[in-house]
């Protein structure tokens, strides 16, 4: 049987990101469960924000097609994603945005993306975690063809639940990240 492939990510560019910390645990936590994982940093793509006019006159940008050549290598998604004014980040959403458009007449919008399945969870220094910007997240995954599991970790005032090493402090949010990953590998399996 092949190992399912997973990509996994946080939806910031700030080099200390608490969803990267997560999402690192949870490629940690893929990989226990048998997966093959990536774990990459949108911080090392560095995309313009997506306008039409530019894609026409100078193509999809390099970082662009590394990204979605991620994205097609692999089956499933884990996106750690921050809330920024209740909603999921312009980073976020700009590379999705890259990574949907066709690149050869013959290729149908979204390839890239649809079918996949994904896991989401976010971290926030506010009490809910980052729950309100994941409910943004959701239905904008949902509409673009990938399937997310119902279940969703989120880490309130992550400020304080890390230690130096970029572990949680709380066995129960580490436990509740291997248990979504490990599902995500599951149905991938």
């Amino acid at each position: 049987m092949k190992k399912p492939r997973i990509l996994v990510f946080g939806g910031s560019l700030r080099a200390e990101s608490y969803n990267q910390k997560i999402a690192a645990i949870a490629a940690d936590a893929a990989r226990s469960a048998g997966a093959e994982v990536t774990l990459i940093s949108l911080r090392d793509f560095r995309l313009p924000l997506f306008d039409e006019d530019l894609e026409a006159a100078e193509g999809m940008p390099e970082a662009a097609k590394q990204l979605k050549a991620l994205f097609l290598a692999h089956d499933g998604l884990i996106i750690a994603s921050p809330e920024y004014n209740s909603t999921l980040t312009a980073a976020l959403k700009n590379a999705i945005d890259w990574v949907s458009r066709a690149t050869s007449p013959d290729e149908s919008p979204l390839y890239a993306l649809t079918g996949k399945s994904a896991a989401i969870l976010a971290a926030s220094p506010g009490g809910y975690g980052g729950s309100r910007g994941l409910t943004q997240l959701r239905p904008f995954l949902v509409n673009i063809g990938i399937f997310v599991m119902p279940d969703q970790v989120t880490i309130p005032k992550a400020h304080e639940a890390f230690d130096a090493a970029g572990h949680l402090l709380d066995p129960s949010q580490t436990a509740a990240i291997h248990a979504l990953s490990a599902s995500l590998v599951a149905k991938l399996s």
